[in-house]
C-alpha cells in the first residue's frame, strides 16, 4: 500500500488537543538584541539601554524589555512549526507576568502547552488557547503569558 505523504505544516484545528505540549529550542539573547529593541520601539529606558547606570541595580547589568522577551517566545513557537499553517489570527493575551529578569546572555526556551479549545457548530473556525512557559537556562520560568488564536477548521467539519 502507497501512503500518501503529508505536509506537515498542514494542520488545523481539529489536529490540536488539549494537553499536547511543544518545546522549542533555544536562544540566547545578547546585548544586540536588546539595543535593536531599544530603537525599533523607542523603549530606551536605561534599565536596557545604559549599562553604566543599571551596574549599581539588584541586577549588575541590561535587563531585557518584557515585551522582548514575549515576542521571542512567540517566535520560538513559531518557528518551530507547531501551528503549521492553522493559525488564522491572534484573539488575545491573557496572564502576562515577567516573573525573571532575562540578562545578556541567557538562552531562553518555550514550553507551550494547549490548554483549551472552542469550537461553535458549523463554523469553518475555532479557538486554541496555549499557555507559554518562557524558561531560561537553567529551567526557571521567566516568564507566563496564555495565547488565544484563532484557527481554520476542516471544511465541513463539526468539530
Amino acid at each position: 500500500m502507497v501512503s500518501e505523504w503529508v505536509d506537515p505544516a498542514v494542520r488545523w484545528f481539529d489536529d490540536f488537543a488539549e494537553g499536547d505540549v511543544v518545546v522549542t529550542r533555544g536562544r540566547t539573547v545578547d546585548v544586540g538584541d536588546l539595543t535593536v529593541f531599544a530603537g525599533l520601539t523607542g523603549d530606551h529606558y536605561p534599565l536596557h539601554t545604559d549599562e553604566q547606570s543599571v551596574a549599581k541595580t539588584q541586577f549588575g547589568t541590561r535587563i531585557a524589555h518584557g515585551p522582548l522577551t514575549f515576542s521571542l517566545a512567540v517566535g520560538l513557537v513559531g518557528l518551530s512549526g507547531f501551528y503549521g499553517d492553522a493559525i488564522v489570527a491572534l484573539l488575545g493575551i491573557d496572564g502576562l507576568r515577567a516573573k525573571m529578569p532575562v540578562l545578556p546572555g541567557d538562552t531562553i526556551h518555550v514550553r507551550g502547552t494547549v490548554l483549551a479549545r472552542e469550537h461553535r457548530d458549523g463554523s469553518r473556525f475555532g479557538a486554541i488557547t496555549v499557555g507559554y512557559s518562557v524558561l531560561n537556562q537553567r529551567e526557571e520560568e521567566v516568564m507566563y503569558f496564555e495565547q488565544k488564536m484563532l484557527a481554520k477548521c476542516k471544511k465541513g467539519n463539526e468539530a
